[in-house]
């Protein structure tokens, strides 16, 4: 087989997701490609939870209508899944609690035999699954040793006592490859912070952000920063925003919700001129929505949020690769240019798990003019940037202020200053169109003489990648969508007659960026149920148009 695509469900609390985790990891040591899908209800307990992991030989990004494997923990997984499974394809299940066709363990009466806790029958499943499709023992218990944090001894004899009741049924095709990194988006954007220097990190945990903070904290001893968890979204930018102030490169992360709680704080960075790092990750609203579900719709919210007008940077990775440049990326431009700097992304790809990557974006220092004394924090320049001086200083007053100032920080009324200091942002603004008005922040894929032409962004890119393999269709995505790179998106839509514009939006967030520059789809493909499409889903709603 090519590819392998293999779903795990039961009840949130049985561990569905690690389990997963550790399916895809075997799978990555053995050289493949992994995605991985989670989906579960906002529950702490009960309900039903299941995940996709798919291996391949090539990279990818999204999950398959079908799937060969079926591991169900509990009645409700086959009675759910049945039809996804693909033809010949087989169920894996707890004989003990399921009723259905397939191969049938004794998870129950196997952790009884030997003493183990119900959540061990996780680490049987999974060895299990391996002896059907002919991974030898000694890989699997390779990353077992290495997945399972606790109990090790017990849950490998577990797992080899329920590798002994099954035979093999597939003939396991070993390719070539050295093991992959296999993280969730929110970790692949956390490590691409690191790579930008990131010294402090605050946030509140919000599904879908909440891995970035869990990461970052895991590390912070190690990597030296600063990892708080504050009251409330408001003390979290408040907070971040001091640090800034001090001199230290300032991230914070959130969902639509908790943003919404941030945009005054949002408009004094953009008044005092304050960097700082923003991840919003997006979940179907409006409201509390869906909170464990996935859309695109909050461009719009994000690009105009806050009241008055100030610069802002908004990047939107598709893949680990992107999230690690990205994430680097937006801590250098949130400090060189004194602005907000925002990593745009959503549910599926926060919570999506893929392998990527193991080498880190490369970020050159930041070179700018120093301060001339005495020190006027919003002292003029050509490009609109002042340059920065961290208290404490000896000697010097270092003044930020939410209210129209002069060049000093001192607050004034006067309209010609108010005009002055306007203007001194617009000029940022411009040198910031320019900054990222590069070739390299427009993905182009596919056939790149095609009259047609795909356009989308985010994580959407991924299905719409593997959906157009056999299309003549060229895909031309932008990572940056504010300032949006105008001059390098029409070079790359030369030659395209045909514009089909895919999102997850009811509205089309991108279709109104797009017509503002005189650029209109002619059809719109717009997923708004929370879940992200399957390859075949796609590829029959793009056939529909081509």
């Amino acid at each position: 087989m090519n590819e392998y695509s293999i779903l795990i469900g039961g009840k949130a609390g049985d561990g569905i997701s690690q389990a997963g985790q550790i399916i895809g990891s075997i799978f990555s040591s053995l050289g493949y490609h992994v995605y991985q899908y989670v989906d579960y209800p906002s529950l702490i307990r009960g309900g039903h939870n299941f995940c996709i992991i798919r291996a391949a030989k090539e990279p990818i990004f999204t999950h398959r209508t079908k799937v060969n494997v079926i591991i169900a923990f509990d009645q409700q997984t086959v009675d759910t899944h049945l039809d996804k499974l693909a033809n010949h394809g087989i169920i894996l299940f707890d004989k003990d609690k399921v009723k259905t066709e397939g191969v049938g363990i004794s998870i129950t009466q196997i952790i009884n035999e030997l003493q183990g806790i119900p959540i061990m029958g996780n680490t049987a499943m999974i060895a299990v699954l391996f002896r059907y499709l002919g991974v030898p023992w000694e890989h699997v218990e390779s990353v077992l040793s290495r997945k399972i944090p606790k109990k090790i001894e017990k849950n490998l004899q577990i797992a080899q006592a329920a590798w002994k009741t099954v035979t093999p049924g597939l003939n396991f095709s070993p390719i070539s490859g050295e093991t992959k990194p296999f993280l969730s988006g929110n970790e692949w954007i956390a490590i691409g912070l690191l790579a930008g220097g990131i010294d402090a990190y605050i946030a509140y945990p919000m599904t879908p952000s909440s891995g970035v903070l869990h990461f970052l904290a895991s590390v912070a001893e190690e990597t030296g920063i600063t990892v708080y968890h504050p009251e409330s979204e408001i003390a979290v930018i408040l907070m971040a925003l001091g640090f800034s102030y001090t001199g230290k490169k300032s991230a914070v992360g959130t969902s639509g919700g908790g943003f919404c709680l941030m945009t005054e704080g949002l408009s004094l960075a953009g008044q005092a001129e304050l960097p700082i790092v923003i991840i919003v990750s997006q979940r179907t609203g409006p409201s509390t929505g869906l909170p464990t579900y996935t859309a695109q719709s909050d461009l719009m919210f994000i690009r105009h949020a806050g009241q008055g007008e100030f610069p802002r940077w908004i990047a939107a990775p598709a893949n680990p690769d992107e999230a690690l440049r990205l994430g680097a990326e937006a801590v250098q431009v949130s400090s060189q240019f004194q602005i907000p700097a925002f990593i745009l992304t959503d549910k599926t790809f926060s919570e999506g798990i893929y392998t990527g990557s193991s080498s880190l974006p490369r970020t050159e220092p930041i070179t700018k003019p120093g301060p001339t004394f005495p020190y006027n924090r919003y002292a003029d320049h050509p490009d609109g940037i002042s340059p920065v001086l961290s208290p404490p200083y000896p000697g010097e007053s270092i003044k930020v202020n939410s209210y129209t100032h002069d060049v000093r920080g001192i607050t004034t009324e006067d309209p010609q200053v108010t005009r002055f200091m306007v203007e001194k942002r617009k000029r940022k603004q411009q040198v910031l169109c320019e900054y990222v008005d590069r070739p390299e922040n427009i993905f182009i894929d596919g056939d790149k003489n095609a009259t047609t032409g795909i356009i989308c962004w985010g994580s959407v890119r991924g299905p719409v990648t593997e959906a157009i393999q056999t299309m003549s269709v060229r895909i031309i995505s932008p990572l940056i969508l504010e300032p949006f790179p105008k001059k390098s998106f029409l070079k790359a839509m030369e030659g395209v007659e045909k514009i089909i514009l895919i999102e997850e939006s009811a509205m089309g967030q991108l279709d109104k960026i797009l017509r503002e520059h005189g650029i209109v789809p002619d059809h719109l493909i717009l997923r708004y149920d929370g879940r992200p499409s399957a390859v075949e889903e796609l590829e029959e709603q793009i056939r529909r148009y081509i």
